[in-house]
């Protein structure tokens, strides 16, 4: 079952409706006594939904936990899709000035975006739905710079989630800036990450390669439990994440 809801998000243009997609697991109304984990999710409009994908292809997220029972809610909250680029902005945590295609000046509003998840999204799941909302049990995870994000929130708020699954982050924007925030993350060695990057995706982006491995190398010595993938034939699309689902959750979901 997958719920939709709009919830006013204080954009840094002004105020706006999005859309928010919640997924509930099969049993969900049956045994009404169960509380479960929740995943959440950047990027909303690409997780569920070929129809409300930005480029036609989900991520197909809900067939997948139908089809294993993975007992867990998963709450997807649209991104900024303005056409000055505006997601760009709210997903990164470092000035961003890709210019080209990509425009740009970009300033950083990570950090606001993630006391928006924490602070507004995470309370209004938890008191609508039956979630375990301790640290435990509250994920996150996204691609491209939502898988950005992701290591972003789980760097600089491990307090809160504890588990994370980045697909194909984005780590051109400032590498240096990134490896610093990571050797100076103060994370638990209960702290899950799953983090892949396509075979593909080196032959269009050639940085990308060396700051996988350059990122990898240091979340591996914080004593983490991380998980890492070169995906064969992986590329840059939703098309190819969704094949990487039967690893990315798992790995959220082990031992819970």
């Amino acid at each position: 079952m997958i719920k939709k809801f709009k919830i006013t998000y204080p954009c840094f243009t002004g105020p706006e409706k999005r859309r928010l997609y919640v997924y509930l697991p099969r049993g969900y109304n049956i045994y009404k006594a169960k509380h479960y984990p929740v995943l959440y999710m950047f990027d909303g409009q690409n997780v569920f939904f070929d129809d409300n994908a930005t480029y036609g292809k989900s991520w197909g997220l809900g067939k997948y936990l139908n089809r294993t029972k993975t007992p867990l809610i998963v709450a997807a909250y649209e991104c900024n899709c303005h056409a000055d680029n505006g997601r760009l902005s709210e997903y990164s945590p470092f000035y961003y000035n890709p210019q080209g295609e990509w425009g740009g000046p970009y300033e950083p509003r990570a950090q606001e975006t993630m006391e928006w998840f924490i602070n507004v999204l995470k309370p209004f799941i938890d008191t609508r739905f039956r979630t375990l909302p301790d640290r435990q049990h509250t994920f996150i995870s996204g691609s491209s710079m939502g898988g950005l994000m992701t290591l972003y929130a789980l760097l600089m708020h491990n307090d809160v989630f504890s588990r994370g699954a980045a697909l194909s982050p984005t780590l051109d924007i400032d590498i240096d800036q990134l490896c610093q925030m990571i050797q100076e993350a103060e994370l638990t060695p209960d702290t899950v990450l799953y983090m892949d990057y396509g075979r593909r995706e080196f032959d269009y982006e050639h940085w990308s390669r060396n700051n996988f491995v350059r990122a990898a190398q240091l979340l591996g010595s914080k004593d983490i439990l991380l998980s890492t993938r070169l995906v064969p034939e992986g590329e840059h699309n939703e098309a190819s994440w969704e094949k990487q689902l039967p690893f990315a959750i798992p790995t959220l979901m082990y031992n819970i």
